[in-house]
């Protein structure tokens, strides 16, 4: 299972730790992923995704996952989101 947010497409980052004794480490920076049931009324179903937390309060913010896939840009969207956009598009015709 890849570590990269399905709705915003946040993925990992790689960087290093750096000890008092200046010796570098690599090390990765994961986004803190949840799974959350996010309810779609254009297409009457709760759709199980896995997003980000920062993904999760946007969502609020703009009111539900219809509201939001509406207003977000097709490029900052993830793949699986903007196959998941026209479709709420198509529904809501």
């Amino acid at each position: 299972m890849s570590k990269h947010c399905q709705l915003t497409n946040k993925v990992s980052k790689a960087g290093r730790n750096v000890a008092h004794s200046n010796t570098k480490t690599p090390r990765r920076f994961q986004p803190n992923l949840q799974v959350v049931h996010l309810r779609s009324e254009a297409l009457g179903r709760e759709l199980a995704l896995r997003v980000s937390t920062r993904a999760i309060r946007t969502v609020q913010k703009h009111g539900g996952l219809d509201n939001f896939l509406i207003h977000m840009d097709e490029a900052k969207l993830a793949p699986e989101a903007v196959k998941l956009k026209r479709r709420v598009h198509k529904a809501l015709r």
